[in-house]
């Protein structure tokens, strides 16, 4: 099995409630394997009479080389019976590579200090007061640290729990069974709302908004619910018994709510979830022990009728003010928002629904904001109420420049919002999905906090979406074969990079040059000051990122000069030039600078320049100089 990895027990140093940073170097090797391998660290724990999972990193390996999967998380409240292992990533159909031995190293693991969330900074709640709900959505795991409360009280006025009101927390195996033994009645599920009960009550005492998640779903829905007796080996039950199990579990979902926690205001449920393929038509039916894309409900029914009834049944038994919702994923495919329209549409005509959930799990390229913003005017044209239900956008890197790409992908899509929301189209809320990177399902850094609860240029760029996202300078800098001759055809070819000031821009400029052993970054026409202040230029690098430029190499500046010469030497800073990589440079010139001329200009002004002041650099590519021939 896949989980058959290296594991070790934990419960004699690992605390309930504790925050840790764990990790490993993992690497694997084979020619009958493919280039890349996802790997995952994983916790087991004991919580609530169950065993749970929780992916605690997911990263991708290149064959034969180390790669680190780790990342920080905190342990639930009452969990016990630890331990952590590591495996290659989740696949329902493992493949012989996915079962493949690997090596590790260098496992380690920290007890950290909690994190703390800032509190002098804007709520996303009243930024979008005038607009719309802004909600997140939160799982056991990410809860249990302090800091999650914290971020959710300050930012947020709706709440959808991520797992916990899911068919697979809900529905009680065991009691179901017992019930079916004393009774003889196989039509009651029974269930258990003791995962969700923490997160709830929170709600309850906070006055959060609870956006339910979900009812019916082919997901996260054991197969034993469809069976016989409920038992995994029954045989399938028919549709007429099916109907009245759905009718009583939606039944005994919404009174036990309504009886244990009266004050909390569902204002919001998704009744059924991801009915329909990207095609338009319905699941195939089956059970997800087969197939993680089946459908059980398929399987009974035939076809997507299900969804009448189980919309029938929610409006019978759920709180009056409680609007219910059709929610879906890729709901931009063209055929899949028909199939969805055609659908809510029929079950409008019969005061069956009140919205649509669009999840947005978007990609930083796809899909396009105008491909969205149509599905979402489709949506509206059916008058239903609108709702984004899981939004985040996919990004891999943590690189400052990428990080930026999806900050500019956020503020694209929340003016999008705004626009849709002026225009009278009834969008009432948008939850993103998750609290920070380090705990969001798809993994990588998508999400508008990181892992220590910082706001991320995604914040800033939501929370004013009038204001203009970090642009980072590019340019391409060309090979030399290290004499002066070629130095000076690699500096020739370059296209000159212009300083600039907070009033505007100069005449000094740069190029730069690369070979094995250095980078030479020429400034050409370096200013002066006329005021009697030392003037310089000096260059910062950083071969990772562009966040952090560090001091390379400087040099005073007492006449004018037509040019200086400054070195980034490879073998002194960590830094091994190849063509078609980048590295991270920033160019000062007194209060003038190429990318950061914020703190260009303070470091020129003021005699206190704070500790670890360092310039966010722009991106430099390093690249072979064109072919030509000489007549």
């Amino acid at each position: 099995q896949l989980w058959n990895g290296a594991t070790r027990s934990l419960s004699d140093i690992m605390e309930a409630g504790g925050y840790y940073k764990v990790g490993t170097y993992v690497l694997y090797d084979g020619d009958q394997y493919t280039d890349t391998q996802k790997f995952s660290i994983n916790l087991q724990y004991d919580l609530n009479g169950k065993e749970n999972y929780y992916t605690i990193a997911t990263e991708t390996a290149n064959k034969g080389e180390w790669k680190y999967v780790g990342s920080e998380f905190t342990v639930p409240e009452g969990a016990t019976n630890f331990y952590v292992y590591v495996q290659t990533g989740y696949t329902s159909a493992p493949k012989e590579q996915d079962l493949m031995n690997f090596y590790m190293d260098d496992a380690v693991g920290e007890h950290l200090p909690d994190p703390a969330i800032q509190d002098d900074i804007a709520s996303l709640k009243d930024a979008y007061s005038d607009y719309f709900k802004i909600g997140c959505a939160c799982a056991g795991s990410e809860f249990a640290q302090g800091a999650t409360k914290d971020l959710i009280k300050k930012h947020y006025n709706s709440l959808t729990l991520g797992n916990e009101l899911k068919p697979d927390s809900v529905l009680d195996l065991a009691l179901s069974q017992k019930y079916v033994a004393e009774t003889g009645d196989d039509t009651m599920p029974q269930i258990s709302l003791n995962e969700a009960d923490e997160m709830l009550k929170f709600a309850g005492e906070n006055k959060i908004p609870v956006r339910g998640h979900v009812l019916v779903w082919h997901s996260q829905t054991p197969d034993w619910f469809f069976k016989e007796g409920f038992q995994d080996s029954g045989d399938w039950v028919s549709k007429d018994i099916m109907l009245q199990r759905m009718e009583n579990y939606i039944k005994n979902v919404f009174a036990a709510l309504e009886e244990e926690y009266p004050t909390v205001d569902f204002y919001a449920w998704d009744v059924v979830n991801e009915a329909w393929l990207d095609n338009g038509s319905p699941r195939t039916g089956g059970g997800q022990s087969e197939n993680a894309n089946y459908s059980g409900w398929v399987k009974v029914f035939g076809d997507n009728s299900f969804i009448e009834p189980a919309f029938e049944y929610a409006r019978k038994y759920a709180p009056k003010n409680t609007k219910l919702y059709y929610n879906d994923f890729n709901e931009y495919m063209p055929q899949k928002t028909d199939a969805i329209c055609k659908m809510a549409l029929e079950l409008k005509e019969k005061g069956l629904i009140d919205g649509i959930g669009m999840q947005s799990h978007l990609d930083v390229g796809f899909p396009t904001v105008s491909a969205y913003k149509k599905a979402l005017a489709k949506f509206a044209e059916t008058g239903l109420d609108i709702q984004v239900t899981e939004l985040d956008i996919s990004e891999k890197s943590n690189e400052y420049a990428d990080q930026l790409a999806l900050a500019q992908r956020y503020q694209d899509v929340f003016k999008m919002y705004k626009e849709m929301k002026d225009s009278g189209v009834n969008l009432s809320a948008v939850v993103i999905w998750g609290i920070t990177d380090s705990t969001s399902w798809i993994g990588g850094y998508p999400l508008l906090f990181d892992k220590d609860y910082q706001a991320k240029p995604s914040y800033y760029a939501v929370i004013d979406t009038d204001s203009e996202v970090e642009k980072l300078q590019t340019m391409t800098a060309y090979r030399y074969d290290g004499t002066d001759a070629d130095l000076e055809r690699a500096l020739e070819i370059g296209t000159a990079q212009y300083l600039s000031t907070k009033t505007g821009s100069t005449s000094t400029y740069f190029k730069a040059a690369w070979s094995d052993e250095n980078m030479v970054v020429r400034v050409y026409n370096p200013a002066v000051s006329a005021d009697g202040k030392n003037s310089y230029v000096e260059i910062f690098g950083n071969q990772l990122d562009s966040m952090g430029g560090f001091p390379i190499d400087d040099q005073t500046i007492t006449s004018a000069m037509e040019y200086v010469d400054l070195k980034w030497e490879s073998n002194g800073n960590d830094w091994n030039p190849k063509s078609g990589s980048t590295v991270h440079l920033d160019v000062f010139n007194n209060n003038a600078a190429w990318n950061c001329i914020d703190v260009a200009d303070y470091v020129f002004n003021n005699s206190d320049v704070p500790s670890g002041a360092l310039p966010t650099c722009g991106i430099v590519t390093l690249a072979e100089q064109p072919k030509y021939a000489e007549a």
